[in-house]
């Protein structure tokens, strides 16, 4: 699916996605990735929802974004709060949903100017 929005203002866009890829910038990925408005990291290192570990979570609060979503694929997930423990101690909340519904609504709270991160397993 395409995604259209009138300005990005030299932030990240995401800009198309699938079950396969997320687009950034219309540059495809199809590998786990960071996304921040600022930022792109595509060494995130994660297979699949059941692969995050507590380490991944202390990688994604180092980055001391506003808000955190989630995109756990097709399926919506939710982690065992004790992965997660990593944001909870820097009081930085975590917002589960399927990959797709990440992409949009990062999309939205980049917009508003929000500092958020959305993290994207594929």
């Amino acid at each position: 699916m395409k995604l259209h929005l009138t300005t990005a203002e030299n932030n990240n866009l995401i800009t198309g996605y699938s079950e396969s890829y997320v687009e950034v910038n219309r540059q495809r990925h199809t590998k786990s990735l960071l996304v921040m408005p600022q930022s792109l990291m595509l060494d995130w290192e994660v297979e699949n929802f059941s692969a995050l570990t507590e380490l991944h979570f202390e990688k994604i609060a180092e980055y001391n974004a506003e808000v955190v979503l989630l995109g756990t694929g097709n399926k919506h997930q939710f982690p065992h709060p004790k992965v997660y423990q990593a944001l909870s101690n820097k009081s930085i909340p975590l917002e589960c949903m399927t990959t797709a519904a990440a992409c949009r609504t990062y999309n939205i709270l980049m917009s508003e100017g929000r500092n958020v991160l959305t993290a994207l397993i594929l």
